[in-house]
């Protein structure tokens, strides 16, 4: 993926800290995150009610090595380009892009939507319209799920950004279907999870066609990425069964299909055919 040439975004906040002690070790962790697909649960929400009872952490200031300052530049250039894309595409919809910020956390981090732990991977936070990320989670991606790469990297990013482009078009799960039952609420979640790989893949559509992103193999790490984190096979892995109906992202296949359709087509309106949405043609 060719992104060093592009601008860096300045809506990013640093929180990085290397922490002096762990308040909910790897194998705690781990255990609650097994225990909240298993019970069909949001984990993030599991664990702040875990994590609310944890005594303080101590932190030290963070030594950057080479490879994270790379990482972080990274990450400034890919929120760059998704603030060129989506401004672009919501100024011909005749509204106003509001950018996200993304903050950058080691560990556990606060955000309007509750205390996170790492553990449960990048997320975007509707109430204070940001994006959070461990740059962990992509050593993580690399080594465990076996999905390395820029591109790989990148549409991570573009997911998380696409939840914030369905918060500025007024579809948010957490205010419209609250009072819904869990299972109706994990068929909606799967739903919106889909839709924002389908943004994604709208993002790298036009962040191609404007800025030549893509060289050879980028579509295939992209993919890999998105196979590595399903539903089912993040629940196979997890506790060695499969229980669709607590699905709340969507399959492997099914999260590869959408983005490449976005990828393909780069139409707003096509994401009609997962969720009703007032996006006119482009």
């Amino acid at each position: 993926m060719r992104w060093q040439d592009g601008r860096e975004s300045e809506n990013v906040e640093d929180r990085r800290r290397v922490p002096a002690g762990v308040a909910l070790g790897g194998a705690g962790t781990i255990i609650v995150i097994v225990l909240a697909l298993a019970l069909g649960k949001n984990p993030i929400a599991l664990l702040q009610q875990v994590q609310n009872h944890a005594p303080p952490v101590a932190q030290a200031p963070l030594q950057e090595s080479p490879e994270e300052a790379r990482k972080v530049a990274f990450v400034k250039h890919v929120l760059a380009e998704t603030e060129d894309v989506w401004g672009d595409l919501f100024q011909r919809l005749g509204k106003q892009y509001r950018q996200p910020k993304l903050v950058l956390f080691t560990g556990r981090v606060n955000s309007a939507c509750g205390l996170a732990d790492a553990a449960v991977g990048p997320f975007y936070c509707p109430g204070d319209e940001k994006v959070y990320i461990d740059l962990q989670f992509y050593d993580d991606l690399k080594q465990r799920f076996h999905a390395p790469g820029d591109f790989a990297n990148a549409y991570v990013i573009a997911h998380e950004v696409g939840h914030h482009v369905q918060n500025l078009m007024g579809i948010s799960i957490e205010s419209k279907h609250r009072q819904l039952p869990d299972d109706s609420r994990n068929q909606l979640s799967v739903r919106l999870e889909l839709q924002a790989d389908f943004l994604a893949g709208i993002w790298a559509f036009w962040a191609n066609r404007k800025m030549k992103i893509l060289e050879p193999g980028d579509e295939e790490k992209a993919i890999t990425a998105a196979m590595a984190i399903g539903d089912d096979r993040l629940q196979k892995v997890a506790h060695g069964y499969v229980v669709p109906e607590n699905f709340t992202h969507g399959t492997s296949q099914q999260r590869v299909k959408w983005f490449r359709e976005g990828l393909k087509s780069g139409k707003l309106s096509e994401a009609n055919l997962l969720f009703k949405l007032p996006y006119p043609e482009l």
